[in-house]
């Protein structure tokens, strides 16, 4: 989780990047708010952000605040169901939870601290995390083996792994998941790289170290996933406050400058 707090004079729109989770964005402004568009679908205020949302732009102005809250996709689809029908949109959160998303909203709200509202995300999230059957313990495991790996493991590995044909997890992980395990492991890598190109670090090295074939290859992979070359995705706003919002270790944990921020929920 991580807690924003904007100040925008005049209209921001950034590009959202694609990421290996499902993104909760819950809008406690005041004001008007954030609203959001992709694939010619527009939503307003607090939403579910479903694997591979696309073009997917962010745009608001004036003072808010916003609680931003990753999901692995296994602990996405115990919250909201099977997670392939969030798989490529973006949907309000009040279509999703119904009006319990108010209730959150309200509660999240009040708090006089974002330290008080991350507790109170947690203990909702918390609540509904029997509201659907979980996955079957072979696809998490496959989701969080091509997680740690990076995108570098084989399908007829996984497959062999869980003692499940190539075909069976194939199947079971993309109805649940939303993403077939080929497509998973292609999201994680990108990410992968994303990050490290945001660091500052050269495309060929970024392509080498990430198990991309050439820089050609990964160039194509970002305008795939991000629609922008490798240099214009290392500039990319909205990866420019990962460090702070989720540090790579505990021990560097910083609050960001008008927020703060505590471990995923897992």
């Amino acid at each position: 989780m991580a807690g924003f707090r904007h100040r925008a004079p005049a209209l921001v729109d950034i590009s959202m990047v694609a990421y290996p989770s499902v993104t909760l964005l819950v809008d406690l402004s005041e004001g008007a708010g954030v609203a959001y568009e992709t694939r010619g679908r527009h939503e307003h205020g607090s939403v579910v952000v479903g694997l591979l949302p696309g073009d997917l732009r962010a745009t608001g102005w004036g003072v808010g605040e916003l609680l931003q809250i990753r999901l692995e996709p296994v602990a996405a689809a115990t919250l909201f169901g099977a997670s392939a029908e969030l798989t490529g949109t973006v949907a309000a959160l009040e279509d999703v939870w119904g009006r319990d998303a108010g209730q959150a909203e309200d509660r999240l709200r009040a708090a006089a601290s974002w330290d008080e509202r991350f507790a109170i995300a947690a203990d909702i999230l918390g609540r509904r995390l029997g509201a659907h059957p979980p996955v079957d313990p072979e696809v998490a495991h496959a989701w969080r083996r091509t997680f740690t790996s990076r995108g570098r493991v084989r399908v007829d590995g996984l497959a062999d792994e869980v003692g499940w044909s190539r075909k069976r997890l194939w199947s079971r992980f993309g109805s649940q998941l939303g993403v077939t395990p080929k497509r998973a492991a292609r999201l994680v890598r990108f990410d992968h790289a994303a990050h490290l190109l945001a660091a500052g670090h050269a495309a060929a090295r970024v392509a080498a170290e990430s198990g991309y074939v050439d820089q050609s290859h990964l160039h194509r992979e970002v305008a795939s996933f991000a629609g922008l070359t490798p240099t214009a995705l290392a500039a990319a706003p909205w990866l420019a406050v990962d460090d702070v919002a989720w540090p790579a270790s505990s021990l560097t944990q910083r609050p960001a400058k008008d927020g703060e921020r505590i471990p995923d929920l897992r």
